[in-house]
Order: structure tokens, then sequence, then C-alpha cells
């Protein structure tokens, strides 16, 4: 199994489909379970072994310093867009001397899920080939996932390696804002705002993009309404 022990937490978006909840909190820190969302990612991170955690922040971006500094088991360390914001893509990039061109879990701070048979990073880090991998993305199922409508993200072969899915289709799969990631995958990138998608194309175009499915339930929290159901799935779950 890889030993990765450094992860970015995507902390710094303005919340927008979340509001009202957003107008004076930033997403992160929005509760479910009376626990802030990102706490809850956090804590699946430093429960698979990671030591180091960079959250970029822009919106309300002092509120979430102040929160994630309060953590005394890992090491916090802000990347600060204040005055910019940069993107998905351009967020890492910013970041990137943090993970010393070593491999790094990447999440979005909203992504909450209940686990299956199994630790969905352990999992993760025990799929992880480096030699054949730019990123591997952890998948939950469209149709099991909770508050989710939408069409699926990504078509997945046999073999793991994914590709996206085809004008008119549909896809089982949904990206649940959790993957590992190789900083190869920003060669050639320059500073600035620029979004992680057409990476991901480029490894698929290699075909160096793969996934593995989450065998739990996944929490597709987006709106208000869906930090409520996602209560009352995790109540019972």
């Amino acid at each position: 199994m890889s030993n990765i022990t450094r992860a970015m937490i995507m902390a710094a978006g303005f919340g927008t489909r979340m509001r009202p909840l957003t107008n004076t909190i930033p997403k992160p820190l929005v509760k479910v379970q009376g626990r802030a969302l990102i706490d809850h990612v956090m804590d699946r991170l430093v429960a698979a072994g990671v030591k180091t955690i960079v959250v970029n922040i822009h919106y309300m971006g002092d509120q979430i310093k102040a929160h994630v500094e309060k953590r005394k088991d890992v090491e916090i360390i802000i990347s600060d867009e204040t005055d910019t914001i940069l993107d998905s893509g351009g967020g890492i990039f910013k970041a990137l001397p943090h993970f010393k061109g070593e491999p790094f879990f990447h999440a979005n701070a909203d992504t909450v899920w209940v686990e299956g048979a199994s630790h969905a990073l352990d999992r993760l880090k025990a799929a992880w080939n480096p030699d054949a991998m730019d990123a591997l993305m952890l998948l939950a199922s469209t149709v099991t996932t909770v508050c989710y409508d939408g069409r699926g993200d990504f078509m997945m072969d046999a073999d793991g390696r994914l590709s996206r899915v085809p004008e008119g289709r549909i896809s089982p799969f949904v990206w649940m804002s959790m993957e590992i990631l190789h900083p190869r995958l920003f060669d050639g990138m320059q500073p600035g705002k620029f979004s992680i998608n057409p990476l991901w194309d480029k490894a698929i175009a290699k075909g160096r993009l793969f996934g593995q499915r989450l065998d739990g339930v996944w929490m597709h929290i987006d709106r208000p309404e869906a930090v409520k159901q996602s209560e009352e799935y995790l109540a019972y779950a």
C-alpha cells in the first residue's frame, strides 16, 4: 500500500448554491450532524494516515483559517488565495511545492460518505500505481448517492481506466470529489487561474486517469436541502 501522507482540501469557493447558508459562513464550515463539512473530510484523511493538509482559502478565508488551525491531529498549511481565486487547477498548482514531488490526496471540502465493508481511502491507496496513473479518482454510484440526480461524470472500463461520458449517454459513476494526484499531471502549466478539467482530459488521452468505486454511500451536499437529507440518511446509517 502506498504511503501517502499529504493532502490538499479545496476550500476557496463561494458556495453560491448553498445560499442562504453561505451568506454568513463559508461552505466548508456548514455543519452536518453538528460537524463542519471540512472536518468530516479531515477526519477521513487523518484516519488514512495523512500528516499534513494544505487548505486553500478565498471566500471568508479568515473563518476557515481560524477553524482548521484548531486541529491538533494534523499539520495545517494555508494556501492563501485572498487576492485572486485560482480555480481548481491553479489552486493546486500554487500549492505543489508543499507536496515535494510526491503523490497526494486531493479533495473538496464538502465530500461526506458512509463507509462500506472497507475504508475507502485505504482501498484507494492500495490501488494507486504511480507507474501507470497520474490520477486515481474515488467514484460513487449515481443510483445510491444521496441528493444526486445528474448523468454521471465518467465511464470506467474493466481495468478501472476512465473516459468522459459520450454525448447522449449516462454513466453509473460520479466523481465524489476525492482522488490521488501525482504532481506530474501539472507538468508544463504556469501559475494563474485554470481548471483541472483539461488536465484530466490530458490524462485520459494518455490512458492514465483511473477510478475506483466506493463501496459505501456518498452524500452530494450542494444545496441547503441536501444538508437535511444527508443528516436524515446519516442518522440511520
